[in-house]
């Protein structure tokens, strides 16, 4: 019988429940965040507690933060309150920084909010050493891609803009309770520091690749029509004709500042 079903608890697609329930897989997960007892880790959904309770077999404290208040009740009653602290609500809205620095975020995450809570992250580079966690193995292979891969996206540009990422591991749907219809892969992020392609704006670079990315057949030239001159592209040594998923990073940023600098 599985993990979940044994427990008691309908997952809820309204939450995105997919519990872990492969041994192995959790293993590599631990084995991957190799935590030491003083780390300040936190995990994201911990759910039935696949990942919970081997988390605790070697640290002091955890963190957790969970919306479903009926899982929050189940962690309450299986683990001491010294050991287990609960953050209730949303994590998309959470503050991460009220939790201090040198953060270590771990999780089997939902993945319908899978991309805007990568972004939230994006936001709390300060306060965090580096983040593990099981995504769609599609969204993970968007987030690691390559100029010139067809993988490569809005999504790469942004975080890869901010981590340094590696695929550790895929991960099959059968490693979960209820099986999802994609397969997943464990990630891990690790914040750059210092950014070694600073923009002067974050905001106008934000704006540019969403921008550039809108319409990804389109050349820059018509994505970026009336933001940057044609004569910008040439002092930059950027082709106009390309595509949005051709340019690296440092592409990106250059035309941000370029804007950036054009506006004041």
């Amino acid at each position: 019988m599985s993990a979940s079903r044994s427990a008691g608890h309908i997952p809820r697609k309204r939450f995105g429940q997919n519990f872990l329930i492969d041994e192995s897989v959790i293993a590599g997960i631990i084995s991957a965040i190799n935590p030491a007892p003083t780390d300040a880790l936190v995990e994201i959904g911990p759910g039935l507690g696949a990942l919970t309770t081997p988390l605790l077999d070697r640290l002091d404290r955890l963190q957790v933060v969970e919306l479903d208040r009926d899982l929050i009740t189940r962690l309450h009653e299986r683990y001491p309150a010294e050991r287990l602290l609960i953050h209730e609500g949303d994590v998309l809205k959470f503050d991460f920084a009220a939790l201090g620095s040198d953060l270590r975020i771990v999780g089997n995450l939902p993945y319908n909010i899978s991309t805007p809570l990568l972004f939230r992250f994006a936001e709390f580079t300060d306060n965090i050493r580096d983040v593990h966690v099981m995504l769609q193995r599609e969204v993970v292979e968007r987030m690691v891609a390559a100029p010139g891969d067809s993988e490569f996206s809005r999504l790469s540009v942004m975080l890869q803009y901010r981590f340094d990422m590696e695929m550790l591991f895929e991960v099959s749907a059968d490693a979960f309770d209820p099986a999802p219809k994609v397969e997943s892969a464990v990630v891990r992020l690790t914040p750059l520091a210092p950014l070694p392609h600073p923009a002067r704006d974050e905001a106008v670079f934000s704006s540019i690749v969403a921008r550039a990315f809108s319409q990804r057949r389109k050349t820059l030239r018509n994505t970026l029509k009336g933001v940057i001159a044609a004569e910008d592209f040439v002092r930059l040594n950027i082709d106009a004709g390309a595509r949005a998923q051709e340019l690296s990073v440092a592409d990106f940023v250059r035309i941000a500042d370029a804007v950036t600098a054009s506006a004041q």
